[in-house]
């Protein structure tokens, strides 16, 4: 209630054009000026928490520390009321009449830079308060100071211009906001509405909100508390609310740092990753929070691309935000909070895996290949992340893996590069005749199953100075076997290799014995090193240039084996039958490399050879 002729006062010129900005340009979504009154709010109140402990005198002392909203849909007015320190006359014309001041950045210099991680300030209230304008037709604000010898004021504008401050009664410590709304923005003064924003932006301040009488904020931050004190419960509901999640984590990081900046935060790794399920590609899912107020709930950059399976909350006190809270001026905090963030999740991965190989086994085969994205692609963490990948190999059971480092602990001295082979499956593998050679020599080589495989092992290359080398590749180079007896002469060998690759012609590059085969009659290498048989199929659903020429390849022969022994006689005395067998033995040979293209050719010739049975 009034008790004086309202005093009118003109804005300071910079406010005007900071009101045109804020109305005009500012802000990219007008629900943002919820999050900053609440957060001004939440100022005033952490303000009179402090001084209630320095002063003895606080007026109306008994006042809850609270924030109230109220919506009223048919006065088309949103009321936002807090119980925190208030204003005076003076401190009115100061905070909301001039620019460039800030009673939060006035109250962290008067507590000392030693106060400010414990203050929990947020925002600029002289910044933020402007937002109320880009919804309302005028703005009402109520304020009574701490002191108690000060009378309450009602500062009114329509922010055109001017606003007009007269004395009020009956009012009680803090401040009330009560905006008219304009007539496109009604929808704010609906409390479906308000809740939405104050669930999305506000869910953790440190004061009880409520909305028309109910409470909005029953989630504490859970990040910001010390994680000896809380329960397994109590992390996974905070989960299932921030990420409106129904499963429970299958892991989760909360640490703190305060170097080289001050970061609290809470990470998650669900149950699923959906992606695999053929689902869209996942979106960023992890909040950037600036002292327990939502900055972006999906920020792009705060982790690498491969992380975005993440769930969960990291807060920062250290990062300079642009005057509307929206985006962050400095790109190089950002990279180094992503640095400091990421290298701590892989090192969480690290101590997880051995201190609970099944866990991180299991976390594996659902995330994995999300590592593997990340060796192929992040240069900065690749060393981490090799160090993380796990393959089946030759020597391990069937669904159980191996890592690189395990790997190079046993191999020989002699063996300077780790090999692999890529394949649908570990059957179709071991049934294949490229692991022959190696098994008889008692090389370990890892099987890679996933289409990715094959561009994660050329993009890495090497793990502890060991070249990653495919076994199937052209260059491979085995140590020599004994010799067994019944195998062909090697004048009888060459004078096969030789026949063979005339009657195969173009079909072939290249024909020789081979040293990987022990029980397989024939090999087909792929002699082109740029295109691999995968890359080839990618390529050619891709419909890409090339992936159509002709297939090159080495075709290898065993000289031990019963089918090549039997080859050379019948080129003899049977030499269009063994034309036949010939290009047969090839197609099988194409047929394991998964290097065929058409079989129809393959069968005509088989129905030939049948009527010679």
């Amino acid at each position: 209630m009034s008790t004086a002729t309202p005093q009118k006062f003109e804005f300071q010129a910079e406010i005007k054009q900071l009101l045109d900005i804020v109305i005009h340009s500012l802000y990219t979504e007008k629900e943002i000026f919820v999050r900053e009154l609440v957060s001004n709010a939440s100022d005033a109140l952490e303000k009179l928490r402090h001084t209630q402990i320095t002063e003895k005198d606080v007026f109306d002392d008994k006042a809850e520390l609270e924030i109230t909203l109220t919506t009223d849909d048919k006065a088309k007015t949103l009321t936002i009321q807090d119980f925190g320190l208030g204003m005076t006359k003076a401190e009115l014309i100061e905070n909301l009449g001039t620019i460039a001041h800030s009673g939060s950045k006035q109250f962290l210099k008067a507590l000392g830079e030693g106060a400010q991680k414990n203050a929990s300030l947020i925002g600029q209230f002289g910044v933020g308060f402007y937002s109320a304008f880009m919804v309302a037709k005028s703005v009402k604000v109520y304020s009574h100071s701490w002191r108690a010898a000060e009378p309450g004021h009602v500062w009114t504008s329509d922010g055109s211009g001017s606003y007009e401050i007269e004395e009020a009664s009956d009012l009680r410590r803090g401040t009330k906001i009560v905006i008219e709304l304009k007539d496109d923005c009604g929808d704010y003064a609906e409390d479906w509405k308000i809740k939405e924003i104050l669930e999305r932006y506000s869910a953790f301040v440190s004061f009880p909100i409520t909305l028309n009488g109910k409470r909005i904020n029953t989630v504490q931050a859970l990040w910001l508390r010390s994680k000896n004190e809380i329960k397994d419960e109590e992390y996974t509901e905070f989960y299932k609310f921030q990420s409106h999640a129904h499963d429970e984590p299958r892991l989760r990081l909360h640490f703190s740092a305060d170097a080289p900046l001050a970061i609290n935060a809470l990470l998650f790794v669900p149950q699923n990753n959906t992606e695999k399920f053929g689902m869209a590609r996942s979106e960023p899912a992890v909040s950037l929070y600036c002292r327990k107020v939502l900055i972006d709930a999906k920020p792009k950059d705060i982790l690498p691309e491969w992380l975005r399976f993440m769930k969960g909350v990291i807060d920062s006190e250290d990062l300079p935000l642009n005057i509307s809270r929206e985006t962050m001026q400095d790109r190089s905090l950002i990279e180094k909070l992503n640095k400091v963030v990421t290298k701590r999740f892989l090192k969480f991965l690290a101590d997880e895996s051995a201190a609970r190989p099944e866990a991180y086994n299991e976390f594996y085969a659902e995330f994995g290949v999300f590592l593997k994205e990340g060796a192929a692609l992040d240069y900065t963490h690749k060393e981490q992340l090799t160090k993380l990948l796990r393959f089946e190999s030759s020597l391990t059971e069937k669904g159980k893996t191996t890592a690189l480092a395990d790997y190079v602990t046993r191999m020989g001295a002699d063996q300077k590069e780790i090999y692999y082979l890529i394949g649908p499956s570990r059957a179709a593998i071991e049934s294949g005749p490229y692991l022959e050679g190696f098994k008889a020599r008692n090389l370990e080589v890892l099987f890679c199953y996933e289409p990715v495989d094959e561009y994660v092992m050329n993009n890495v290359r090497e793990f502890e100075t060991k070249k990653l080398t495919a076994a199937d590749h052209a260059d491979v180079k085995l140590a020599d076997l004994p010799k067994p007896e019944g195998a062909l002469s090697e004048d009888d060998t060459k004078q096969l290799t030789t026949w063979l690759k005339e009657t195969l012609g173009t079909r072939v590059e290249e024909v020789k014995a081979s040293d990987r085969l022990v029980d397989s009659p024939a090999l087909a290498i792929n002699s082109d090193k740029f295109m691999s048989p995968q890359m080839r199929r990618m390529m050619k659903a891709m419909k890409k240039d090339g992936a159509d020429e002709p297939v090159k390849v080495n075709l290898e022969i065993n000289p031990r084996s019963a089918v090549m022994k039997r080859l050379f006689e019948t080129h003899v005395s049977a030499p269009e039958k063994a034309k036949l067998v010939a290009e047969q033995i090839l197609d099988n040979a194409l047929i394991s490399a998964g290097l065929l293209d058409d079989a129809t050719p393959m069968v005509a010739r088989l129905y030939k050879l049948l009527e010679s049975v």
